[in-house]
């Protein structure tokens, strides 16, 4: 259902049971879901892959032109998951040929004013606070939350059931699990309380303590640390996944709480 000041391009293709407020505007080459809601004075342009049951509000804008002088006009989406909620004038830039598509997952929310810059991947059940800006092929992982005004570096990554305090800079990877706050951003320990609601198990926790102690609270530099870890803790899903986060990372990870100066590659 949409008002009769509503500029929807013909060619747009428009999902069953959506609505749409006065005053926005629908380009040609745009998908939206089924039982999605379009609020007032949004601008949806071409490329963006809106999900079902999605929930945009008014001056949003979704799939402009990437902010990147490499742009050259190529043909790129925005795409978002079912179930996200996009708040008052956010802006999620399509890609550049890099990766061809800017992502946003599913179950997630978007508060006001946040910014998904080209080529970023934005897992399931993200929540980016109030003014959080994303630079360009930033990558963050499922169930992680960025408070409010978190500026994160280009081709940062973010593991998963990471929290990270308001206001901070991130300019280095931010391993699976953790909490992050501080300036320069350091390690602050687990993210228990998350864990928890996400049905960790008390054994599990403490593994995952455990080897964030060889990595952030031991004399060993992160690749003795890593090493250590390989050696002497039995594989699981939990240890290969950040033990491959930090060994693949290319901007090295942020620092422990008492490290001096830059972190030790």
């Amino acid at each position: 259902m949409s008002q009769p000041l509503v500029s929807i391009h013909p060619d747009a293709k428009i999902g069953q049971n959506v609505t749409i407020g006065p005053f926005t505007t629908i380009y040609g080459d745009v998908e939206i879901g089924e039982g999605s809601w379009i609020g007032n004075n949004v601008t949806i342009m071409d490329g963006a892959r809106i999900g079902k049951n999605c929930r945009i509000f008014p001056g949003a804008v979704i799939s402009a032109i990437p902010q990147d002088l490499k742009y050259k006009g190529e043909v790129t989406t925005a795409e978002i998951g079912d179930n996200t909620t996009v708040r008052e004038c956010a802006t999620i830039n399509r890609a550049t040929a890099s990766k061809g598509k800017t992502t946003v997952g599913s179950n997630c929310l978007l508060m006001a004013y946040t910014h998904v810059a080209h080529d970023c991947e934005v897992g399931n059940y993200v929540i980016l606070g109030n003014g959080t800006q994303l630079a360009g092929e930033v990558i963050i992982d499922d169930h992680s939350i960025l408070s409010a005004h978190v500026l994160v570096h280009q081709f940062v990554k973010i593991g998963q059931h990471v929290m990270i305090s308001g206001g901070s800079h991130v300019l280095k990877d931010v391993p699976h699990f953790v909490k992050a706050a501080r300036e320069p951003l350091c390690y602050m320990g687990l993210n228990v309380v998350g864990l928890r609601r996400r049905a960790f198990s008390p054994d599990k926790i403490q593994e995952i303590q455990t080897i964030f102690r060889h990595i952030y609270q031991s004399s060993m530099n992160n690749r003795e640390a890593i090493s250590f870890i390989e050696e002497n803790m039995p594989s699981t899903p939990e240890r290969d996944l950040i033990v491959n986060f930090v060994k693949t990372s290319k901007r090295g990870i942020m620092r422990g709480p008492n490290t001096e100066g830059e972190d030790e590659e």
